[in-house]
């Protein structure tokens, strides 16, 4: 199972972003659970410095912009 982590301390963007996560995970029918990550120490461990990101399995594929759900199924495919 993938694990899909939105980083972000809570904004509008960074829910839109999850929103469109979970959107992408139900549309593939795919084995993932989304996470939140506010903690800020622990969003600046992935090295990011500008939100919302998005990490699969511990590794970054997005910051400072929102994904849209057909972005984020490239990604998971």
């Amino acid at each position: 199972m993938q694990k899909i982590q939105i980083l972000g301390t809570g904004c509008p963007k960074c829910n839109q972003l999850a929103e469109n996560a979970a959107a992408a995970v139900a549309q593939l029918g795919a084995e993932a659970e989304v996470v939140k990550v506010s903690d800020i120490n622990e969003i600046t461990r992935f090295g990011i410095m500008m939100t919302p990101g998005l990490a699969i399995d511990g590794e970054v594929k997005s910051a400072g912009k929102v994904l849209s759900v057909d972005e984020i199924k490239a990604l998971l495919a």
